[in-house]
């Protein structure tokens, strides 16, 4: 390698904060970067986002689009080398491509309203049928940006301001507030209440997310109502199991222990029920979604992916004795407020034989915010990423879920 070269690589480098072991040569000795890695996807979404935030504490980093409603796009645990944890739709980014329904851009984190479904769903309008051809979500949540207010090496602080209409016509005037913030190892460990193991990468961040009733009007069970709902596309692969823990108890007292029938019953196969655990499949090769009620939801979720050995773990609010959770089924419902707290997503061909992933989805929502006008409701989601030996990581699932990965 020439002298020139060599200079201008390790230009690059400094400039992007990366190390060289992400980037290599091809045939004719261009500088290229190696798919998977951090390093990879903040130079691939910097030649689509100008306006990318990058939070960044010595090896843990993670990417923030303003333009996609202050959406966590990715995280690493290991520095810019590292593997990258959020999964990206790569041909719909590079397309520029507006979707009419949805925008399924992909990102490790994002905020979205519930409910989904029903006659108080803000996603279909009013007087039409549930089906696909009359389903959008709504531009607020899809292709508007929001304001970024503030930003710091560790933090970045959004506000947007919309106005609904939900399926049974009542207008809903609001204001989301969303912060973003870069956790510390001691953060970590006091939230999670454990001790963090030696020689274990890591990265985790807590997204504040805070919906204000801005309208003159009360919300409530009548009129229809909204809940904080939060969303995290994660790369699946064969190896990957996702951990849901729940109460245990009688289905007389605390109901059913698991939704599994969201898009046709789950197989036994993909979902094991455990005595206080449910193991749902996150290979993206079948689709398929589950939900654990509020009675039955712990505050805490997770994977394990046994191929890349990474244990990712969720922590959110689930506050003590809300049971009014709403309901985004598909139909006009019996019970528009008997909805889940707690929900996973197995990715998989369609009936056409297309498919938008594969990922799979750890998703936690606030209870339903029956808010008064310039009332508030605040909802805190947290993801952790653990890379590490397999015992080392077994030791901290154990703690937390109870659950042995090496048996998994």
């Amino acid at each position: 390698m020439n002298n020139s070269r060599g200079v201008a690589m390790i230009l690059v480098c400094l400039l992007f904060f990366w190390g060289c072991k992400s980037k290599k040569e091809d045939q004719e000795g261009k500088v290229t970067l190696t798919k998977g890695t951090f390093a990879y996807d903040l130079n691939f979404l910097r030649d689509h986002y100008d306006d990318l935030v990058l939070l960044r504490n010595g090896e843990s980093q993670l990417i923030v689009s303003p333009a996609l409603q202050g959406r966590v796009m990715t995280s690493t645990a290991n520095g810019a080398e590292g593997q990258s944890f959020g999964w990206l739709n790569y041909d719909l980014i590079s397309s520029k491509e507006k979707m009419q329904h949805f925008n399924p851009i992909g990102g490790e984190e994002r905020f979205w309203l519930g409910p989904e479904g029903g006659q108080f769903s803000v996603y279909f309008k009013p007087k039409t049928t549930f089906d696909f051809e009359n389903w959008y979500v709504p531009k607020e949540l899809d292709t508007e940006a929001f304001n970024l207010i503030g930003t710091t090496n560790s933090e970045a602080s959004f506000e947007k301001r919309m106005q609904l209409v939900n399926y049974s016509g009542t207008v809903l005037t609001l204001k989301v507030n969303r912060k973003i913030k870069l956790l510390e190892e001691t953060e970590i460990s006091k939230s999670l209440g454990i001790d963090i193991p030696k020689g274990i990468n890591m990265v985790g961040f807590e997204s504040e997310n805070t919906l204000t009733n801005s309208g003159g009007n009360m919300w409530d069970k009548k009129s229809g109502t909204l809940s904080i709902w939060i969303l995290s596309m994660l790369n699946s692969n064969e190896g990957t199991t996702i951990i849901i823990p729940y109460k245990t108890g009688g289905e007389k007292e605390l109901g059913k222990i698991v939704t599994d029938d969201y898009f046709g019953k789950v197989s036994k196969e993909r979902l094991i029920i455990l005595d206080s655990v449910l193991l749902f499949k996150g290979d993206g090769k079948e689709r398929g979604k589950i939900g654990v009620s509020p009675q039955r939801a712990k505050p805490l979720m997770g994977s394990y992916d046994a191929v890349n050995k990474v244990l990712t773990v969720a922590k959110f609010t689930l506050p003590e004795g809300k049971t009014d959770y709403v309901n985004s089924q598909w139909a006009l419902q019996e019970h528009p407020f008997a909805g889940d707290a707690v929900n996973s997503y197995n990715d998989g061909p369609l009936d056409d034989g297309t498919q938008l992933g594969p990922f799979y989805e750890l998703e936690s929502s606030s209870p339903a915010a029956n808010l008064k006008p310039n009332e508030n409701l605040v909802h805190k989601h947290q993801t952790y990423h653990f890379e590490g030996d397999q015992i080392t990581l077994d030791l901290i699932s154990r703690q937390l879920f109870g659950v042995s990965i090496i048996e998994l």
